[in-house]
Parts: structure tokens; sequence; C-alpha cells
């Protein structure tokens, strides 16, 4: 089998110092927003997708939620199955069949089904069942084995080695900016850019430019033999990681598959040392409760710089997924406008009762009959029942109106009691009121009935 690195016919080995020999001390990991927004949007894409792949794959178009719900870590779910299905109402649809006792089933939507079969036109071009359709095509490139490790159906093999495509992509870049020609093994510069607010002293600064003065040696080369702690070593490294992070669409990975992929190629440790000596080139996102590889120079402003038609056709499934939750925040806005017109309209409700009440006391006052005692005609009485009105007078009207009137010409910062406890407490006031108003309209009568005597 050959290896997807080509011998190199010089080996040299190198003694100098490492990036964690001079600066590890003064490394502080900084957070760059637009990339983290770059790996957050596309939070819920791909279990979405593995679902609407699942029920694709379905002969009736519609499987019951209890196989999703039975499927849930393989699908990548996060959530509740059922709540994850409702959390986009554009996209899949539930509903009950026929019969008794028979599970929700769950099936897509016209719109997501539309989106589907431009993203398959997409596929025709990029196919996903590449063992089959393109490595019969070239047997003098590629061929699949038979391997040995468990659970792997086979392997594919290099048949032979083409220089011609064995070139990276910063050496495509290298020959079509330098005029007089790139030659092969010339010191190449990593496009770096660090994120707002991240320090590079004096001493990690003068390591970054020694660095890039390095040779660079292609991804394509097997520098196995360097040692892995030298530059070259570190270089080399980052050559091979910047070249697979390439040939991803979206220029990221989890780091996890890339640590995986590098345990394969004997290349883990040297991976790990990358990541952490080189925070220009590769960023490391901790966003979606993982840890995610970005390229940095695949994005500008957190967006993509090379778009393609997959990532054109993963940007119409996030629209839409956005689409669904501006709905329910529109939804979830209009519940709370509501709900605050509701109690405006209880308060209003509660104050107009108030005022009912106050107002219904008095009109009971007025429309009270008046009673006459003719035994209670002394002189001596009258004067003192006139005497005890003037007092009470002199400290004021104490009837629930003018209670109301003099509390809001007073000035004072406390409010009256609303409500029905308000209402009740008026009431009691205005029915214990009553009495003094029915002995003014008693000495009225009595006095009329003395002018004329």
């Amino acid at each position: 089998m050959k290896s997807i690195f080509r011998s190199i016919t010089n080996h040299r080995q190198t003694n100098r110092r490492t990036f964690s020999d001079t600066a590890e001390e003064a490394y502080k990991f900084v957070r760059d927003r637009g990339l983290d927004h770059a790996v957050e949007r596309e939070k819920n894409l791909r279990p979405l997708l593995n679902i609407k792949n699942l029920i694709r794959s379905e002969p009736s178009k519609s499987i019951p939620i209890s196989v999703i719900t039975t499927q849930k870590d393989s699908l990548r779910v996060p959530l509740r199955p059922i709540e994850f299905i409702r959390s986009y109402t554009s996209v899949f649809q539930e509903y009950l069949p026929g019969g008794i006792g028979i599970q929700p089933h769950i099936t897509l939507t016209p719109e997501i089904l539309n989106l589907d079969d431009e993203e398959q036109l997409v596929y025709g071009s990029l196919p996903q069942d590449y063992v089959e359709s393109m490595v019969p095509e070239f047997p003098d490139y590629f061929r699949v084995i038979e391997s040995k490790s468990r659970g792997c159906s086979g392997v594919l093999e290099l048949v032979c080695w083409s220089n011609e495509h064995s070139v990276s992509v910063l050496e495509k870049k290298a020959k079509a900016v330098v005029k007089v020609g790139y030659t092969k093994g010339s010191a190449i510069a990593f496009p770096m850019k660090f994120s707002n607010g991240f320090v590079v002293d004096k001493k990690m600064k003068k390591w970054f430019d020694d660095w890039q003065k390095l040779p660079y040696i292609s991804p394509y080369e097997n520098a196995l033999h360097l040692s892995a702690t030298s530059d070259e070593s570190d270089k080399w490294a980052a050559a091979v990681l910047h070249e697979i992070l390439n040939l991803f669409v979206s220029k990221k990975v989890e780091k996890d598959a890339i640590l995986h992929l590098g345990e394969v190629m004997g290349l883990r440790s040297r991976f790990k040392r990358v990541l952490h000596n080189h925070p220009g080139i590769f960023y490391l996102s901790s966003k979606l409760r993982t840890h995610t590889v970005v390229l940095r120079d695949g994005y500008k402003r957190g967006m993509l710089v090379e778009s393609n038609e997959l990532v054109t056709s993963r940007n119409r499934y996030m629209k839409l997924m956005s689409k669904v939750k501006k709905e329910n925040n529109a939804v979830s806005s209009r519940k709370r406008e509501d709900k605050g017109k509701v109690e405006g309209e209880v308060c209003d409700t509660d104050v107009k009762g108030e005022n009912e009440d106050v107002s219904g006391s008095d009109v009971e006052d007025e429309g009270e009959e008046d009673v006459v005692d003719e035994d209670e005609d002394e002189d001596d009485d009258d004067e003192e029942v006139v005497q005890n009105q003037s007092r009470k007078r002199g400290r004021g009207n104490l009837s629930p109106r003018a209670g109301r009137r003099s509390f809001e010409n007073s000035g004072s910062r406390e409010k009256p009691h609303s409500g029905r406890r308000g209402g009740r407490r008026n009431s009691e006031k205005s029915g214990s009121e009553e009495k003094p108003r029915g002995r003014r309209n008693k000495i009225k009568l009595m006095t009329e009935k003395n002018s004329q005597m």
C-alpha cells in the first residue's frame, strides 16, 4: 500500500528551539466572536439533516416518532425527539394515522422537500458513494482493499503517485503570487490572523517570524523522520493540518475527528502541538458543547471566503430553520402583549368597580328615606345634635368621596387601595357614615316643623 506521503530523500535533523521552550507561558487564549458565530449558526443543522435523510429513505416518506427516539444518539438529537420535531414546524409535520393506539408519525413539509431536491442535484456532481461511482473509473490511481480492522468494510488504497495532483493549496497560491516562480522547498509563510485582544509579545513575535522563514515541506511529503519537537516538524505538521481543513467544505471540523485521523496517520501528538502553538492559523472554538477546529484564512468576518453549491444548500436549510425561530419568537411576543392587555383591562375593571362602589353608596345615602321620630322634639336634644354636627364639620367631611378628594389634594406619595379589598373598605366606611347624613336630614325637617309651629 502506497503512503499518502512521498518519501523525502534528504533527511534533515535539526536542534532548533520550539514554541513551547520560548513563549508558552505568555500564551493566553482569546475568543473570536466571528468564528464562534460561524460554528454556532449551524447548531442543530446536522441532527435536522440526519432526521430528514432518515424520513426520506423510508418508502412511505414518514416514520413513527418512536423510531427517532430509539436512534436518538446516532442521529445526534440534542433534545427529546418530540420537542426537537416541534421546534421546526416548517421542516417536519406531525400527524396521527388511522387506527387506535397508533403513535404519532413524522413527515416532511413541501418546503424541505424542495430543498432536498436541490441538495440531491448538488450531490450528483459530488457523489457520496464515490467508492462505487468514482473509484472504478480511475483504476490507475485508486482501489479498495479489504481491511483487517474491526468494523471497517474496506480501505482506499493509492495505486500510484502523481506529482501533478500532490500540490497543496499554499503551494498553488505561492506559484500564483511569485512572479519569478516558486521553487520547491522555499519558505512559504502561513497566513496568520489573531483574535482581537490577543497579545503577542516580542519573544513570541520573533519566534513566529523565524518560524515563517523555515523551508516549507509539502504536506504530501513524508517528514516523519524529523524530530517531533523541532520547528521544521512543527511547520510540516501545520502544513498537513492546513491541507486537511482545506478539503472540508466548511473549512472546520471537530477536534476529536482531527485527532482520530492524526492517530491513524501517526501524527496525533504533532496535531495537538500545532493546535496549541499556532492560534493565528487555527482557531479552537468551544461552542456547541464541543471543540471545533476552524481554519482562520478560510473565513473573513465570520463568513466563508470560498463558497460552493453545497455551502449554498446548507445556508438555505439554516435560513429555513431561522425562519421558524423568528416565527416562534413573534408568537411569543404577541402572547406577552395579549397577556399585558388582559392584565390592563382587569386593572381598569377593578378601578371602575371601586368607583361604582363609592358612587353607589352616595346614591343610597341620597335616596334614603327620612324617618322622623315625633317623640324627639325637645329643644335641648336639637341643640345638642346641632353642636355635635358643627364639631364634625370642623374636622372635615368624612364621606368616601370627600376622603378621596382630600387624598388627591394632599400631595402624599402613598397610593390608595385598589381592587376588591379597597372597594370593600370604601363600602365599609360609607356604611359607617350613613347615620350622620340621616341625622342632618332629620335636623332639617325638625327645623322646618318648629318654624311652622
